[in-house]
């Protein structure tokens, strides 16, 4: 039965079609399905399945896939409270784009992959100096500063990901918060991230929260 959820859900947001998409899911879990299993076997792997396709043969488009992890983020805050139990959260993300930068349709990609992983997320927005980065991540106990930049200047910028971790290091906080970064610039060159300090980098969305998970095993608790 999950099959045909998945097959047909993933089809929905190919078409970007947000009631086709939520009336399957509500209408699977009217067929005895539990809320789990439509979180794990349809809204994860459909969104998983869309950046595979976007990266790899670009049988997708941004777009689609921008208004696809909007409709899972939905998703995700419609299936929650009626998990069985507690979902276990995977960590807590500060994102935000750098400042000077005002692109945020890749971060909110990232963002809605990021939820459908149970990670909790907090979105800074665009141009966000990299004071307020920390000081959100030190208020929200989050384990992990997502930083994007679309241009080079932004993400070599004074204000961007080298401000960031200069602050942690100044605060004795590197050991206990994270920086990955991604964006435009960091593909093009790979080792970009290491030239501003950064933890790691991410190519896209589910990379990202492959990459943010293992992050999140480094981190040393207060």
């Amino acid at each position: 039965m999950m099959q045909s959820f998945f097959t047909r859900y993933y089809e929905a947001l190919l078409d970007t079609d947000r009631d086709q998409a939520i009336g399957l899911l509500s209408r699977a879990l009217d067929e005895g399905a539990a809320p789990e299993e439509v979180v794990f076997d349809v809204v994860t792997p459909a969104i998983e399945r869309m950046s595979r396709d976007l990266t790899k043969d670009l049988a997708t488009t941004l777009s689609q896939h921008f208004i696809a992890a909007q409709i899972s983020e939905e998703a995700i805050e419609m299936l929650l409270p009626l998990f069985s139990a507690t979902p276990e959260i995977m960590g807590s993300i500060v994102i935000g784009t750098s400042a000077g930068d005002f692109h945020g349709l890749g971060k909110k990609i990232v963002r809605g992959c990021l939820r459908t992983k149970m990670f909790t997320v907090t979105d800074l927005g665009v141009n966000v100096p990299a004071e307020r980065f920390v000081d959100q991540a030190i208020a929200l106990d989050a384990s992990v500063i997502a930083i994007s930049a679309m241009m080079v200047h932004t993400a070599l910028g004074a204000e961007g990901a080298l401000k960031v971790r200069q602050i942690l290091h100044e605060r004795g906080l590197e050991s206990r918060i994270k920086i990955i970064v991604g964006g435009a610039p960091f593909r093009f060159d790979e080792n970009l991230y290491r030239s501003v300090s950064a933890d790691a980098w991410a190519e896209n969305g589910i990379e990202a929260t492959r990459v943010v998970a293992e992050l999140v095993k480094e981190v040393v608790p207060l």
